[in-house]
């Protein structure tokens, strides 16, 4: 599992909702809910924040 520096916790913000993000597991999630009415989720990909919503990435 990559760990996020807490440097780095401290100033990523959620791009929707602009709240701070908690890192659970292999995802960073927002600790405000998004337009759905639940927090969002980001993937960490190779110690990497991916930063943007799942229909945004393409493989």
């Amino acid at each position: 599992m990559a760990n996020i520096s807490e440097k780095l916790m401290a100033v990523l913000r959620c791009p929707v909702t602009g709240s701070t993000l908690i890192q659970d597991g292999e995802e960073l999630v927002s600790t405000a809910n998004g337009p759905a009415g639940v927090p969002l989720r980001y993937t960490i990909d190779e110690g990497i924040a991916l930063l943007l919503r799942p229909e945004q990435i393409t493989s």
